[in-house]
């Protein structure tokens, strides 16, 4: 056993080395471990801080600024004079009763053409002609033809009278019936073709005056500025405009509504004709029988 040490007591001697070495190593080794564990672990996350309200921002109060027109109807009005306020209540007078004329006429033709309609589907189905008349609506212009007729043929009496024939006596009282008629229709319509055709020249004076302001404005001040003539010029044109504004409507009412009577009186010009022919042909047949007698 001695012998055996003292033989490999070299070999003994590096393992011993060896093994001094590695211990210390490995010692260190386990020493660093945590240390290059705790270096490679990731960096706790920052907590957020509690957020902090921000102060309110002021509410701008929002100022509506209203730029007053100087040249529009309201300043026309307000410094205006008398003969400009007149011409604007002529033209205003002017187109209101052109647009009352225009609907009222409307209103007249439509139930004059509701009539003439009721007219077809009553009147001739009746047995007579008097009792057609009474079937009529009370006031329509077709009773009142019918009523004019049938009254001139049963009473064709008197002094005067009896020197016109029958046939002549009841042409003339259902053709003065047809135009009382007629002349209903047309009220009115002189006062739209007089307001279509003065319409133009009432704004047209309104226009001249408000020229005629502004070259005063310009005398007075002596220079030719913009604030001195941009009122009375825009006076002027507001003139024109109103009175082109009336007279177009009164014009082109006027046209429609005289088309419209030419198409209503052509009924009832014919149920005068009709009326007219009942009655003559009525009094030829009784005028036979009584002198088959």
């Amino acid at each position: 056993m001695v012998r055996f040490i003292r033989r490999h007591a070299a070999f003994l001697a590096v393992i011993l080395t060896v093994a001094g070495l590695a211990a210390p190593a490995s010692t260190f080794a386990q020493a660093d471990a945590p240390k290059a564990a705790a270096a490679d672990a990731p960096a706790p996350a920052a907590v957020p801080a509690a957020p902090v309200a921000a102060p309110a921002a002021p509410v701008p109060t929002v100022t509506k600024e209203t730029v007053e027109n100087p040249y529009g109807l309201e300043a026309l009005w307000r410094q205006g004079d008398f003969v400009s306020k007149g011409t604007l209540i002529i033209l205003v007078i002017m187109s209101m009763g052109s647009w009352y004329i225009i609907f009222v006429k409307l209103w007249e033709q439509a139930k004059l053409i509701r009539e003439g309609r009721e007219m077809r589907n009553s009147f001739w189905k009746a047995p007579s002609l008097r009792e057609g008349a009474k079937r009529l609506k009370e006031g329509s212009a077709y009773r009142y033809i019918a009523e004019q007729g049938i009254d001139a043929n049963e009473h064709h009496e008197g002094a005067l009278t009896e020197n016109i024939d029958l046939n002549s006596w009841v042409t003339m009282s259902v053709q003065r019936a047809v135009d009382g008629v007629q002349s209903r229709t047309q009220d009115g319509l002189s006062f739209l073709a007089t307001v279509g055709s003065t319409a133009p020249f009432v704004g047209l004076f309104g226009t001249v005056w408000g020229i005629y302001h502004a070259l005063t404005a310009i005398g007075i001040a002596g220079q030719a500025s913009i604030d001195k003539v941009a009122g009375p010029v825009g006076e002027a044109l507001i003139m024109t405009a109103i009175g082109l504004a009336v007279a177009v409507p009164a014009v082109m009412g006027y046209n429609w509504l005289v088309r419209r009577n030419k198409t209503v009186m052509e009924t009832v010009r014919t149920f005068g004709a009709d009326i007219h022919g009942v009655l003559m042909g009525r009094k030829a047949d009784i005028t036979k029988a009584a002198a088959a007698r």
